[in-house]
């Protein structure tokens, strides 16, 4: 068994949200189409929402609105995004569900009494909102929004802040995510990655980002199933 794999040692335990533990792009784009329509613009296809996702709401308003006007125009953004974050608001878990495997290792977690921390870019009310609508609330300590503090992934601050607030050591801090910004993160704070192959990446290849582990399900970190 490949050494990052043994999670036995990790106390604190460090998941993105969206691409990690749910797949939401079905309610993200859902919502944009919602407000493009509210707004008179043209609807946008969700296979194209599904490489748009994985940097926050601020970036896939951004790609909607360089992909429609061929251009980046800072005001349209704004509407969009204000009017996106209040429809989304709305629907945060019409068609999102947990991938396989989740549930599993985060009960695992659990039982074996680590600290788990979800540190996301979507805004804080938002991702509090989807866990607690999804069950998944109950099983984090803390979660980080992209709005917790002034930086967020890909830089190491949301990290740094979940290892110093709760005490622990680098060594024994593991983050899972499915992205560059959980790569480059992860990298800047001086701690281990995995990630998961089949969540949002900003329509680039995971292995891009020469993360130190790629795998399928969550499952595989629970000792039992290797």
């Amino acid at each position: 068994m490949h050494s990052l794999l043994d999670t036995t040692h990790r106390q604190l335990i460090l998941f993105d949200l969206d691409g990690t533990l749910v797949d939401s792009a079905r309610d993200l784009y859902r919502a944009m189409n919602l407000t493009l329509t509210d707004l008179g613009r043209p609807l946008v296809t969700e296979s194209q929402v599904r490489v748009w996702i994985g940097k926050g709401a601020s970036q896939l308003c951004a790609c909607v609105i360089h992909h429609q006007d061929q251009y980046f125009d800072p005001e349209a953004h704004q509407q969009l995004l204000q009017h996106f974050l209040q429809i989304y608001q709305k629907n945060l878990c019409v068609d999102t569900t947990v991938y396989a495997g989740v549930l599993e290792f985060l009960q695992y977690c659990k039982a074996q009494n680590k600290t788990l921390v979800c540190v996301t870019n979507k805004p804080y009310q938002a991702a509090v909102e989807l866990l607690r609508q999804i069950n998944l609330l109950e099983y984090f300590s803390l979660v980080l929004g992209g709005d917790s503090l002034e930086n967020r992934k890909p830089h190491p601050e949301p990290l740094l802040h979940a290892i110093e607030y709760f005490s622990q050591q680098k060594q024994n801090t593991l983050m899972i995510g499915d992205s560059r910004n959980d790569v480059e993160a992860a990298r800047a704070s001086g701690i281990d990655c995995i990630v998961l192959g089949y969540g949002y990446n900003h329509g680039e290849a995971i292995q891009a980002c020469n993360p130190q582990m790629v795998i399928d399900n969550l499952q595989q970190l629970i000792p039992e199933q290797n």
